[in-house]
């Protein structure tokens, strides 16, 4: 049968078969997902779905994959609540109902070229994932690449071979610290800010970060010194979404709706909106 491409609805609810499963942590659990019938999910790293259990409800989730891997797309789930409780519960050959994909994602095209520093705190990795896979698979097309990764402790880190890999490239620079850690870690132990001074960002850098409220205050700040122009810094934020097509209001930031214009946005262009930051 020949491939479906997925038509960019945010009301349709497609039926997926879950491929492989596998527990990342204590508290992730990574979901492979296929979407019946040779349908492709066509989305923009940077995007979310909402994902179905019927009898349960719904929950946005951040796709963790590149659109580059055909077929298929990948989840990262905490579990923090029912749904999500439910969602562990799913094995290899379960089926879920998915719609989307929704929001608008990473500025791939505008990033062609330019020099990126990507800033991931904690399960803002789960995201950040999706945009650093996409430039590792087309690596040629972009400039010098940083990668500046802060969480808890060792123990929270997710997808660490991955992270090796990142660790292990000459065309790379990856960072990684951890806020707290026993005389068994090696690496650095800090806030992520501290990683920030030591980093080569020129004028024509851009940033992407991903993270916990808090942290974003703090790590624009940094790069603001470091010269980098407010246009060229894109953050992602997370919010209690319910609809996915900005008609609950759940996930309202002042006039912005987080779900339908976000949930990455261009730092110069919400600045001012307090609930935002």
């Amino acid at each position: 049968m020949e491939r479906e491409v997925l038509l960019k609805s945010s009301y349709l609810n497609f039926r997926a078969r879950v491929l492989a499963t596998k527990m990342i942590s204590r508290e992730e659990k990574y979901f492979k997902i296929g979407l019946e019938n040779g349908r492709i999910l066509d989305y923009e790293p940077g995007q979310f779905v909402m994902v179905v259990i019927p009898g349960v409800g719904e929950a946005p989730l951040s796709i963790t994959s590149s659109p580059s891997q055909v077929g298929y797309f990948e989840l990262v789930v905490r579990k923090v609540g029912m749904f999500t409780s439910v969602m562990h519960s799913l094995e290899e050959g379960d089926f879920v109902g998915i719609r989307g994909p929704m929001g608008h994602g990473f500025p791939v095209k505008t990033l062609i070229g330019a020099d990126v520093i990507f800033v991931a705190g904690g399960l803002g990795i789960i995201p950040l994932r999706s945009v650093i896979s996409y430039v590792m698979d087309n690596r040629r097309e972009f400039g010098k690449i940083n990668i500046l990764l802060g969480c808890k402790t060792p123990e929270n880190l997710l997808f660490e071979n991955e992270l090796a890999y990142w660790g292990s490239r000459s065309d790379v620079n990856f960072a990684c610290t951890v806020d707290q850690a026993d005389p068994e870690w090696k690496g650095n132990v800090g806030m992520i800010t501290s990683l920030i001074p030591g980093v080569d960002i020129g004028s024509g850098t851009y940033a992407i970060i991903v993270g916990p409220p808090v942290m974003y205050t703090y790590v624009i700040e940094e790069l603001l010194k470091k010269g980098l122009p407010e246009s060229q810094i894109y953050v992602s934020f997370e919010r209690h979404m319910k609809c996915g097509v900005g008609h609950c209001g759940h996930c309202q930031m002042g006039s912005i709706y987080c779900c339908k214009e976000g949930p990455v946005f261009q730092y110069s262009a919400i600045k001012n909106n307090i609930e935002a930051l």
